[in-house]
């Protein structure tokens, strides 16, 4: 089969939805209890259309009643005047206040029902309930479907109904009741916007649910993806420095012979390489997100105490380090801020000795009343020694400036007139409440990777 066969066929474009699509989809989307009606509609006019359909609507009902109480029913001028006020102005609550305009309304269609017993000619028309009172009242039951609770709506329903019963009871006679008209046909208006508004709100938890899933599996790749990288250093750092520990380890066996001095170097080595690759594991071991198994936090974390261990370790690699500890350093700092001194000095450490072999170094940790100093200062390279490494991938001081600011210090690094380099480290002697001061401009350097 050819790769034309095999490719597939791109996927038409969607479609943009109608507008009646969207406006339905307006319709289902519910309004929070202080919203108008299509609050939350995108465009200006859909959020505008409630309040030019119910003020259309108004304007329409109110001359029309008006004219039926006084034609049709002979209910006087007066009266129809202010009958048709009262059972059509209310209405326009309805966009924002539906719950109260129903009260309104109800109450002056109630007394109005109550008003025409005595019309001239009430006997062979519609009542309690005139047409005009219908046609208003199931377009509030519209408003109230898509605005309120279900346990509201059906409260609404049965008062209707109650009220229409209650007035049953001051029926004149010759007169066409229309008490179980409206209470179905509310019924069915209340329960279509009711159904309608529940339509919308489940789309909505099912939105809701879907991001929540997103959210998840995004998680949950992170988490895969993290432990796909801790495998690959696993089985590419780990295997090497394994290696390394068993030569430094079998050296003295290999080569019969070997002078004292080269024997504890190959030691140091060694432990150098077990450290290392332990300190490696119980990272990889946080990789893989499994920092609250057993042993994922047991074992202690470097500090100002094993800087001496340190500086002594890179002083047998050839490297002269001076070091000035200040007594009860160790002890006084929290333990952020102790992890952070040793990596600090750690890094720059390594820094001199890719960049800057055979520099003279002095480290000073001096402690405050309220902060601790950590001043790592290099001379230039001798001029018999080649460094390292020429040049750096700049994530040495990238490190050391993220430590710093989750402890809230403050750091600063730079080149020394003489060729060498100065890294100096404020740190507070407070657990870390947040990012500290902003970082100072990074300067050139020759940061290790």
């Amino acid at each position: 089969m050819s790769d034309r066969a095999r490719t597939p066929a791109p996927a038409p474009p969607a479609r943009e939805p109608r507008a009646t699509n969207r406006l339905w989809g307006v319709v289902r989307t519910p309004a929070r209890a202080a919203e108008p009606l299509f609050a939350r509609a995108p465009r200006a006019w859909q959020r505008m259309l409630p309040y030019l359909l119910m003020g259309a609507f108004t304007a329409a009902l109110l001359p029309t009643t008006i004219a039926v109480l006084t034609n049709d029913y002979k209910a006087g001028g007066g009266w129809a005047g202010a009958l048709g006020v009262a059972q059509t102005v209310p209405l326009l609550l309805a966009v924002t206040r539906p719950l109260a305009a129903w009260g309104l309304v109800l109450l002056a269609d109630t007394l109005g029902a109550l008003v025409l017993v005595r019309a001239d000619q009430v006997a062979g028309h519609a009542w309690p309930w005139t047409p005009m009172v219908i046609v208003g009242y199931l377009a509030l039951m519209a408003c109230l479907g898509l605005r309120e609770s279900i346990r509201t709506l059906v409260g609404v329903w049965l008062v209707t109904g109650a009220v229409g019963t209650a007035l049953g009871f001051f029926q004149p006679g010759g007169v066409m009741t229309t008490v179980a008209l409206l209470f179905v046909l509310s019924g069915v208006v209340l329960a279509l916007t009711g159904a309608a508004r529940g339509l919308g709100d489940a789309q909505q938890r099912i939105a809701e649910q879907e991001s929540i899933s997103e959210g998840e599996r995004a998680r949950r790749t992170l988490l895969e993806e993290r432990a796909r990288i801790a495998r690959e250093l696993h089985d590419v750092v780990a295997h090497h420095m394994s290696v390394i520990t068993v030569q430094a380890d079998s050296a003295p066996y290999r080569l019969p012979g070997m002078p004292d001095p080269v024997r504890e170097e190959f030691e140091a080595i060694a432990a150098s390489a077990r450290e290392s690759l332990g300190e490696m594991r119980r990272l990889l071991t946080v990789l893989r997100g499994n920092g609250d198994g057993p042993g994922g936090e047991l074992a202690p974390q470097p500090g100002l105490g094993r800087v001496q261990q340190l500086v002594e370790a890179t002083v047998r690699a050839g490297q002269p380090v001076g070091l000035s500890l200040a007594a009860g350093a160790a002890e006084a700092l929290p333990p952020a801020v102790d992890l952070s001194a040793y990596r600090i000095v750690q890094e720059a450490l390594a820094n001199v000795v890719r960049h800057a072999p055979g520099a003279r170094t002095n480290v000073s940790v001096t402690l405050h009343a309220d902060e601790v100093l950590v001043l790592v200062v290099n001379g230039p390279a001798r001029d018999a020694v080649t460094a390292l490494e020429g040049s750096g991938t700049g994530h040495g001081l990238v490190g050391m400036r993220e430590r710093v600011r989750l402890t809230g210090g403050t750091l600063d690094t730079g080149p020394l007139p003489d060729g060498g380099f100065r890294v100096a480290a404020r740190l507070p002697l407070r657990e870390p409440g947040g990012p500290g001061g902003p970082a100072q401009p990074e300067q050139p350097d020759r940061e290790a990777s």
